[in-house]
C-alpha cells in the first residue's frame, strides 16, 4: 500500500504539469506496465481527481479540474517562492486577505521541510521593504473580482465613481483592465457616455448590479493598459507641465523614458517633444538633465527661469577649477538680460 500511495503521488505530480502524457511515458517514469497506469487513473478518478485522456499523436492524459484540489508538490524554489508571495499578499493592500493568507501561509511553513524553513525565515526576518511614502487605499477582494471577472466576460458595468473631491457621478463602461501600481488598483475602461477611454481608482468604484450586457473587446489603449495608466496617474497628479523639443529621434529617447514620467511625440526623423511634468521644478529639471540629449525648453515660463538659475550655478561651480574661466561671466548660449523666452541646454 505504501509503494501504491507514493507512486500515486508521482503521478499527480506529472500530471500538474501543463501538458498530455501518453501512457507509455508515465509507464516509464513510474516504472510500471501500461496497465498499472491505467489502474492508478481509475484510482485517482475514484478519490474525486478529474483525469482527462484523449487518443492520437498528442493525445494522452491531462488532469483537468475536479471537486477536489490535488496535493501540491514542489520543488525547493518553488516551495520558497509560494510562502513569500503568500506573505505578500498578507501584507497588501486587498482587504480581507490578511487572516486567509495568514492560515494558508501558517499551512505553508507547517509542512515545509528544514531546511526550506530556515530559508524562508532568514529571508523574512533579514529583508526589509522601504514603506510606502503613503499608506495605500484598502480595496475589497469581491471589488477586484468583480472587476476582472467583467474584463474577462467583456461585460458592461454600471458603477457610481467619486472623484478626488467626493462627488459622484453613474458611469456605463466596458472594462479593459485591472491595472496594479504600488499599493493602487486601477480600472481602465471604455466611457461609453464620453466614448473614450477612461481610467477609474478601484477604490473610488461601487459596482451597481445587474451587470450590463457583453460588448466587442477592443485592444489595450495606446497598446499597453499599464503604460496607460502610468501616464494618466502620473499627468493627473502634475503640479508642472512641461513640453520639451528633444534633438533626439523619438525612439532613443523612449529608451530612457519611463511612461510615468512623460510621452514622447515623434516631429521628424532627428527630433521630438516629450510632454513631461513633476510635482516640483527640481525634479522636472532632474529628469531633463538625466536625458542624455540637447534639448530645448520654451514652458512654461517659471521652468525656463530655474533651469537659467541652475545653468549658472553650474557654470559658477566649475569657474574656479577651470583655467581662463571668467566666474563671473555668463553661462554660454544664455543671455545676461534674461530677455529670452528659451533655455536650450545645446
Amino acid at each position: 500500500m505504501l509503494e501504491t500511495s507514493a507512486r500515486l503521488l508521482r503521478l499527480l505530480t506529472l500530471l500538474q504539469s501543463p501538458r498530455a502524457w501518453p501512457g507509455t511515458e508515465l509507464a516509464e517514469r513510474l516504472g510500471v506496465s501500461g496497465r498499472t497506469v491505467r489502474n492508478d487513473i481509475e484510482r485517482l478518478r475514484t478519490l474525486g481527481y478529474a483525469v482527462d485522456a484523449t487518443r492520437g499523436s498528442t493525445g494522452g492524459y491531462r488532469l483537468a479540474a475536479g471537486s477536489a484540489m490535488p496535493p501540491l508538490l514542489l520543488e525547493d524554489d518553488e516551495a520558497v517562492a509560494v510562502t513569500l508571495a503568500v506573505r505578500t499578499v498578507a501584507e497588501s493592500s486587498m482587504a480581507g486577505t490578511e487572516e486567509t493568507s495568514l492560515r494558508a501561509l501558517a499551512k505553508l511553513e507547517q509542512v515545509l521541510p528544514a531546511r526550506l524553513r530556515r530559508r524562508v525565515r532568514a529571508l523574512q526576518e533579514y529583508t526589509a521593504p522601504v514603506p510606502a511614502d503613503r499608506p495605500g487605499p484598502r480595496v475589497d477582494t469581491d471589488l477586484l473580482m468583480t472587476l476582472t471577472a467583467a474584463c474577462r466576460d467583456h461585460e458592461r458595468l454600471r458603477l457610481d465613481y467619486r472623484d478626488h473631491a467626493g462627488a459622484s457621478t453613474r458611469r456605463l463602461v466596458e472594462p479593459q483592465r485591472v491595472v496594479n501600481w504600488g499599493r493602487r488598483w486601477y480600472l481602465v475602461a471604455w466611457d461609453v457616455d464620453r466614448e473614450d477611454w477612461r481610467t477609474f481608482r478601484a477604490d473610488r468604484i461601487t459596482p451597481r448590479t445587474p451587470a450590463g450586457p457583453r460588448f466587442a473587446p477592443r485592444g489595450d489603449p495606446e497598446g499597453d493598459a499599464a503604460a496607460y495608466v502610468a501616464g494618466k496617474v502620473s499627468a493627473a497628479a502634475w503640479r508642472h507641465h512641461a513640453r520639451v523639443t528633444v534633438h533626439a529621434p523619438a525612439p532613443t529617447v523612449l529608451e530612457r523614458v519611463n511612461p510615468a514620467v512623460g510621452v514622447v511625440e515623434a516631429v521628424d526623423a532627428r527630433t521630438c517633444v516629450l510632454v513631461t511634468g513633476a510635482d516640483s521644478l527640481e525634479s522636472l529639471a532632474v529628469h531633463l538633465s538625466v536625458l542624455g540629449c540637447d534639448f530645448t525648453v520654451t514652458e512654461p515660463p517659471e521652468l525656463v527661469a530655474y533651469l537659467r538659475e541652475l545653468a549658472g550655478r553650474y557654470a559658477r561651480s566649475t569657474a574656479t577649477s577651470a583655467p581662463g574661466v571668467d566666474a563671473a561671466a555668463p553661462a554660454a548660449g544664455s543671455p545676461d538680460d534674461g530677455s529670452s523666452p528659451a533655455v536650450s541646454s545645446r
